[in-house]
Formats: structure tokens, sequence, C-alpha cells
């Protein structure tokens, strides 16, 4: 029965159903026949997973950078990068990587940065002459950097299904995300030194200032969120709902951007895209339910404890696995079906759950860039108006700093857990 149960939901999986009906399909075929489980406690546990505190922050975190996206702020965070370090040699380049910084303190989503401030970076490279596989690589790996700085819409999907401190996983995310950005531009250096970029714009004290005054209500988005978190103002619940607010009073009084019919359409993505994320959260609860109820999730630790005890071997083969399942499969549905499997596993060798989090997210947001189904991959085909083969030729290069992070972040724990500790002792 245990195998038909997981041939029953990959089988689904290859046929073309939804995640959320693939876990939900299998669950209660094997409920269905086993008699020793109940249909009402398999009901009770999809109900209560969706009836989570910590999960109020998605649909908020989601509207608040939506928000941010359609009240044209992310052109104000450009200009003001773009006069931080535009002086430089391939300028636009570290633009695209500050940019991303800034903006991923507001909505937490590598999708919602190429919607917004991707399109824009993508068009400005393309006007001062740098070549799109260069543009549309790099845009598609600062992306990367929204889930992993704080907040982050995958580390709450995470906090929820490992029952872990999302407040601490914020908090983990922080440096690993600016070694990210620093990884990139190195990156960005080299190309500009091989390929001879040029200067994009001249450095100007009132340039700067300017754009400074243009953007300061936007930049301090991530001070509100941030700042409200680690002083214990707020959760990050809490803190979702104020990040709505603030793009709100920006976008609807302050810049008047934001009409009431984009503020409707706006609400309608939201909601659609909550929607999505709740049912998958709701049908893995069943399927993590049945996979720790059968003793799976202990079998699996058993083998690989067979192959080796050794901590670093089996964070390398649960990386290179991690890996493999982000290429094939959307980050939301792999958390919220892998962590009951893999958890377990990291707490026989002694690792942190707030350390795994942010191992896995980041292995997960790689995936993002990944075929066959890398979603940043087919908006930024869209986008740029390539084919898909071509954008991943293009972002297959920077590949490697986010690799170097991975590396960084999965063998130097105390780097990832510095702020959680410091902030909740």
């Amino acid at each position: 029965m245990l195998t038909l149960f997981l041939i029953s939901f990959v089988v689904m999986l290859f046929i073309g159903f939804p995640i959320y009906l693939s876990l939900l399909g299998a669950s209660l075929f094997y409920i269905i026949c086993n008699p020793n489980l109940s249909m009402l406690v398999a009901m009770e546990k999809m109900l209560n997973a969706a009836n989570s505190f910590p999960l109020l922050a998605v649909p908020f975190f989601i509207f608040a950078g939506q928000i941010m996206n359609n009240g044209g702020v992310t052109t104000r965070i450009f200009n003001f990068a773009q006069s931080m370090v535009g002086q430089f040699r391939g300028g636009l380049g570290y633009v695209n990587v500050i940019s991303s910084i800034i903006f991923s303190g507001m909505s937490g989503s590598a999708l919602a940065d190429i919607g917004g401030a991707g399109q824009i970076e993508m068009k400005a490279m393309k006007d001062q002459g740098y070549d799109d596989d260069f543009s549309i690589g790099l845009t598609a790996a600062s992306a990367i950097i929204g889930p992993i700085i704080p907040p982050s819409l995958p580390m709450v999907i995470y906090g929820v299904m490992a029952n872990t401190s999302v407040g601490k996983l914020f908090a983990a995310g922080f440096i690993p995300g600016l070694v990210m950005a620093g990884t990139m531009m190195i990156m960005v250096s080299w190309y500009a030194h091989v390929r001879g970029f040029h200067r994009d714009a001249r450095f100007s004290l009132q340039v700067l200032w300017s754009t400074l005054k243009r953007a300061f209500l936007p930049l301090m988005t991530p001070v509100l969120l941030i700042g409200g978190m680690t002083t214990g103002i707020f959760t990050p619940t809490e803190a979702a709902i104020a990040a709505t607010v603030y793009a709100m009073i920006l976008g609807m009084f302050v810049y008047r951007t934001l009409s009431l019919r984009s503020f409707i359409r706006v609400s309608m993505e939201t909601a659609e895209t909550t929607a999505i994320i709740l049912l998958i959260v709701a049908g893995a609860s069943i399927f993590g339910y049945l996979i720790t109820t059968t003793k799976i999730t202990d079998n699996v630790a058993d083998v690989v404890l067979a192959i080796t005890d050794k901590p670093w071997i089996i964070l390398l083969l649960v990386n290179i696995f991690l890996l493999i399942v982000g290429c094939f499969m959307e980050t939301i549905a792999s958390i919220t079906i892998l962590v009951p499997v893999l958890l377990p596993l990291m707490d026989r060798i002694g690792v942190d759950p707030v350390h795994f989090g942010l191992v896995m997210v980041l292995n997960l947001m790689i995936g993002l860039l990944t075929p066959p189904v890398g979603m940043v991959l087919y908006i930024l085909a869209r986008v740029a108006n390539i084919s898909f083969e071509r954008t991943t030729r293009a972002c297959a290069p920077f590949l490697i700093p986010l690799i170097a992070t991975l590396v960084i972040c999965t063998y130097w724990p105390q780097m990832v857990l510095f702020l959680p500790n410091l902030f909740y002792k």
C-alpha cells in the first residue's frame, strides 16, 4: 500500500494534475484503502494547516509586493541605485544587484522582482548597449536574492511546515543574501574587465541627493519591516500587514500612482495566488501526516545513515537532491512535501532547523533558474522576447556565484545563525 501511495502521487504529477490535487488524491487513496486511518483526522490536519497565524503573512507580503510594482516604486529604487554605482565600469550590472537587494526587503519573491524591477533593469541595460545574455543572466540571478533577504515567502512556508520561528528564519537570510550579492558583484566586475564595459553615468552628489529624496519613503520599507521584527514591535505576520498598509499609503495617497482599478486587479491576483498556496499547504499537510505515521521519514534517515554518518557528506547529498528537485518541482510544493521527510534526518545529524531552512530555500531558489520547470526562465524569455533555450544558456554562467553562496551557507552555519542567535536569545 505504501508503494501504491507513492506511485499514485508520482503518476498524478506526470499526468499533469495540479500539485495540490496530486497530494490530496494520493493521500485520500491511501486513507480509503487503510481501515486503520480516519478520514476525519485527515480533514482536521488539512484544516489546521490552512488555519495558521504565520500563514497570514503570505497574502499580505504578496499584496505589498504587487502594490509596490504597480505604484511606480521600482523606478525610484532603480534610479537611486544607478546614482550610487552607475559610475563604475559595468555600472548597470551593479545597479541590477543593488536594486534587487532593496526590492527584496519589500516583496520576498523572486518572481515579483522579475516582474517589477527586472523589466526596468533589462530595458536600461539594453538601451546602454549591454548584450542580452549578460543582462538576462544577471537579472535572473539577482532576483534570487528576493526570497533570501527578509521578508521571504518560502521562509514563511518552511517555518509553518517545520514548526520553526519565522522570525529566526528571516534573520538567518540577511547575511547570506548580502554574501550572494557580493559574489554576483564579483561576477559583474569580471565581466566588466573581460568585455571592457563602459561607465554608464558620472557620479554626482546632486543627482544622488535628488534620487535619494524620491526613493526615501520606499527605502524605509525594509527598515520598517526588519527594524520592527528585530525590536519585537511586531511579529513577521504583523510586519506583513504593516508592509501592506505602508505600500497602500505610498501608492494611493503619497505618489497617487495606484488607481482604484489597479487596486482591484492587484487584490484579485493576490487572492488567486494565495488560494493556490493554501491548497498546496493543506494537501501537503495530509501527505506529510501519512509519511510520518507510516515511518517513511525514519526509513529515509536510516538508509542515508547506513551509507554514511558524516554530516558534511549527508549535507552534500541533500544539496544535490534538492537541486535536482528544484529542476522539476515548484518551490512551495517542494518545501511542503520534503520538509517532513528531510527534517528528521537533519535532526539526527545535529543540523539546526533554521540553518537547514536557509539551505533548503536557497537550493530551491536556484531551481528557478534551471530547466525544465524554472519559472524565472519562462518569465524572462517572455519579457525579453527570446527563446527559452537562449534564456537558459544566458543564465548558466550566473549559477556559479549562486552555487558558491550555497556552499558557504551549507558549511558555515555560524554565519547563517549569527543574527538569529543575536536577536532571538
